[in-house]
């Protein structure tokens, strides 16, 4: 079966039968989050530009999408390399020699973040989540890891990859579970443009598609 062939249901909260015994539940809040880097490595390139949006929450029983997706954090920082690749800067459109003056400080920006993410999880465990999720924990951590007193406000390994909970749901192969693939009960009513709180938004509405998706029939 094909991904643009796909139906399910599409409940308001997902409810799950809780996996194992615990005196106190835990709660976990989802932060989707988006990138716009120089090249492909944190380290020898730099992030240009980082968003992060609540995604909604989830303890084990019922899943809660924001109604609007307006906690959102985002930074330009500068650079820490002269290294770059201007097929990225095609990309995302980013001024590198701008940002050299007029970005955030990596110390400054992260530290910002983790504390806001901290603040907006309310309690609850932050979780990153991503489409796919490689690309944008590898850079996130290292910067966490690196330019902040705490590390990264996700731990070392709280983390969501909606591509694989797609490919899981729809019993397809990772390959075949690209965005672009997206049937429309899945896929976002905000636009993908390359800038990072927009993707960002648009990547946190389709977590909450995906999450709330029943799947696939059993054999079907």
């Amino acid at each position: 079966m094909s991904l643009i062939d796909l139906t399910g249901s599409e409940p308001t909260a997902a409810t799950h039968k809780p996996y194992g015994k615990s005196a106190e539940r835990r709660v976990d809040a989802y932060f989707s989050a988006d990138v716009e880097t120089d090249g492909p490595i944190p380290g020898p390139y730099s992030i240009l530009s980082f968003a992060i949006v609540y995604a909604g929450s989830f303890d084990g029983v019922r899943f809660i999408r924001p109604r609007t997706y307006d906690r959102v954090f985002y930074k330009e920082l500068r650079p820490i390399s002269e290294k770059y690749q201007p097929e990225a800067l095609k990309i995302n459109g980013l001024n590198r020699d701008r940002l050299k003056h007029e970005g955030s400080s990596p110390q400054t920006a992260m530290q910002e973040a983790a504390e806001w993410i901290r603040s907006n999880a309310r309690g609850a465990n932050p979780v990153l989540v991503a489409y796919p999720l490689s690309f944008d924990w590898t850079w996130l951590y290292w910067y966490f890891v690196n330019f902040t007193s705490d590390g990264s406000p996700f731990d070392y390994s709280r983390c969501y990859d909606i591509k694989t909970a797609l490919a899981v749901k729809a019993r397809i192969p990772i390959s075949e579970a690209g965005r672009s693939r997206l049937p429309p009960n899945l896929a976002s009513t905000y636009s993908h443009t390359h800038h990072a709180l927009d993707d960002a938004v648009e990547q946190a509405e389709i977590f909450a598609n995906v999450f709330e998706w029943g799947g696939v029939n059993g054999g079907d």
